[in-house]
């Protein structure tokens, strides 16, 4: 409990130094001590945005000597922090975790883990990384039907504990779900799944990309379970996007990852992963402590509102920004690193800076979603599963995961609230546009008590339905909303934290990190990297491809930031040339029966 602690104060008390000279003029602004790339001084560099994309443009850059500056409208982390349930603290405990929706890091994940490796945990040799937990189990929760738990296992794995009713129980789910899934069906989806294996890029790129991943598996013609489990289920649990619209190429991609990650190959480690802690005790604090000892300085609370284009100089002469007292001022840089989420960097761009460099504009055809999370507090241990649980037939594409369970150095009810709660139950709604159970309303035609209510009534339609009370209505403490949600039950509701979705034609709108504005850098999980998909893994990479392209921009000497790519298993390119060369003749896949 002490590392974690230790952790803390050494981020609060670099947080309130840094706080404190901005406050009383002893750190300049940006612009008032800029640096020029000529000069003996090292440049400065502005990052916009502190979410995860910005965060690694910063650690990055100050490893390399930049002087940076990130601007965060919010609060640092983005998207992946946690936060504090307001006035749940008493008795000298913390306030009860919240978050936006729970961590996620798989093995597929490369570039993401090496920077966490790089941010120094009290006692942990590899530093952050070392607070990766893997869950022994997933499931496919179904309503009025048994549960599919499917175990996960890794080197050092300990399968989960379970009595013969949940041995029985599980091999019911087996049995039920083989026979409802025709063996043709079954075997339709891994032929389909072979030809994308076997696909070139070409192919992947140009066909898969406009075929939506519903109609790639000709689901509209199988039966109810390949739907929810094989089309709809594996889409929600492993792309948080909808498999009707879905790209092909996004979701196969990332199948393809996964299945190589099962079997061993190309991975940084285990298939499903999660941290140990609440995310910013177990990674943000540290990291932001760490980035203030390498010189990093940080204003929170301060909005980017305008990149000021130079169309004579042809450059970022400003970013115009409103500090938290609502004054806008114009910060200088040498540099400048958009790391914002589109919806909210693409306000920015002017019509001039939009000509300049025309990738800019279509952005405004990336499309976002809502994908929010819920926490529910409950004062007893609910027997569900040791990890996540997709709700494949609840009506809002329900996932959750109890989290105490996989904080073994904190006791929740001596360390958070009012000491009444025992663990916390985090799910995430991936469905905002379709009638619920309780109510028959959308999520975004309730108010925030009635979304509550109704993911409440979905979760135990999915787990008290063979038999079993596991979620009691007398166990549930409270709950906390996502703060980014506003106007629900209105006809107005809006959502300051949307997810970027993948339809189909994405990828080709996808922008470079490197802009057309030499002085002008994109970094975000809407930027075009090789794992296509809005991820923490995703802003990771397209940071390090920014910052690459700002050191060849400044002829820096320096080493390049490591992009590492999906692990592509080489013993399936032969058969890609191939592919390759049907393409060309306009031929299907060889393994393609339509």
């Amino acid at each position: 409990m002490e590392r974690a602690s230790s952790s803390r104060r050494t981020f609060v008390a670099g947080a309130a130094a840094v706080t404190s000279a901005v406050a009383f003029g002893a750190v300049p602004a940006a612009g008032e001590a800029r640096a020029s790339t000529g000069g003996t001084s090292p440049a400065s560099v502005a990052v916009l945005g502190g979410g995860v994309a910005g965060l690694t443009a910063a650690h990055e850059l100050a490893e390399r000597g930049f002087r940076v500056t990130v601007y965060e409208r919010r609060a640092l982390g983005g998207k992946a922090r946690s936060m504090d349930v307001p006035d749940s603290a008493r008795g000298g405990r913390r306030p009860l975790p919240a978050e936006h929706g729970f961590r996620f890091i798989p093995g597929i994940y490369h570039n993401l883990p090496d920077t966490m490796r790089r941010i120094p945990f009290p006692g942990n040799p590899n530093g952050v990384w070392d607070n990766l937990v893997a869950p022994a189990e997933m499931a496919f929760a179904r309503t009025g039907r048994e549960d599919l738990r499917i175990p996960l296992p890794w080197p050092g794995h300990r399968p989960a504990e379970l009595t013969l009713d949940e041995i029985s129980r599980a091999l019911t789910a087996l049995m039920e779900t083989a026979v409802s899934i025709p063996l043709h069906e079954s075997a339709y989806f891994v032929n389909r799944f072979l030809v994308f294996l076997t696909s070139c890029d070409e192919r992947r790129d140009e066909t898969w990309e406009r075929t939506p991943w519903w109609d790639f598996l000709r689901a509209e013609r199988m039966s109810y379970d390949y739907q929810r489990i094989l089309a709809v289920g594996l889409t929600r649990n492993i792309v948080a996007t909808k498999a009707e619209e879905a790209s092909t190429r996004t979701v196969a991609t990332l199948l393809e990852a996964f299945a190589f990650n099962a079997l061993g190959r190309g991975a940084d480690g285990p298939l499903d992963r999660i941290l140990d802690l609440p995310t910013n005790e177990a990674w943000i604090d540290p990291w932001v402590a760490h980035l203030t000892r390498l010189g990093v300085e940080f204003r929170v609370g301060w909005t980017v509102r305008e990149m000021a284009y130079d169309s004579g100089a042809g450059r970022i002469g400003a970013a115009v920004v409103e500090d938290p007292r609502g004054v806008r001022r114009s910060v200088t840089a040498d540099h400048y690193i958009s790391a914002m989420p589109v919806e909210h960097a693409r306000r920015t761009w002017g019509a001039a800076l939009r000509a300049a460099d025309p990738q800019l504009a279509r952005c405004d055809r990336l499309a976002t979603d809502w994908m929010t999370g819920i926490q529910f507090y409950l004062t007893e241990r609910a027997p569900l599963l040791a990890g996540h649980a997709n709700l494949i037939d609840s009506p809002w594409s329900l996932t959750s995961i109890q989290q105490a369970g996989h904080w073994p150095s904190r006791d929740f009810p001596a360390d958070y609230g009012d000491g009444a709660v025992v663990d916390c139950l985090s799910v995430d709604i991936s469905e905002w546009d379709r009638p619920g159970i309780l109510y028959g309303r959308t999520a975004k035609q309730c108010t925030r008590t009635e979304v509550a209510r109704e993911v409440w009534a979905q979760l135990k339609a999915a787990f008290n339905d063979t038999g079993r009370t596991v979620l009691k209505d007398s166990a549930l403490h409270s709950w906390f909303l996502d703060p980014g949600v506003d106007g629900l039950g209105t006809p107005n509701p809006t959502n300051d934290d949307q997810l970027l979705i993948h339809p189909v034609g994405t990828f080709h709108n996808r922008p470079r990190a490197a802009t057309r504005i030499p002085n002008f850098y994109l970094a975000g999980d809407y930027v075009a990297v090789d794992i296509d998909l809005a991820t923490m893994e995703g802003a990771n990479a397209s940071a390090r491809q920014a910052v690459n392209a700002l050191l060849d921009r400044a002829h820096s000497s320096v080493a390049r930031c490591t992009v590492t790519p999906l692990f592509r298993a080489p013993e399936l390119e032969g058969l890609k040339r191939h592919d390759r060369l049907r393409y060309r003749l306009g031929l299907r896949n060889a393994l393609d029966v339509g």
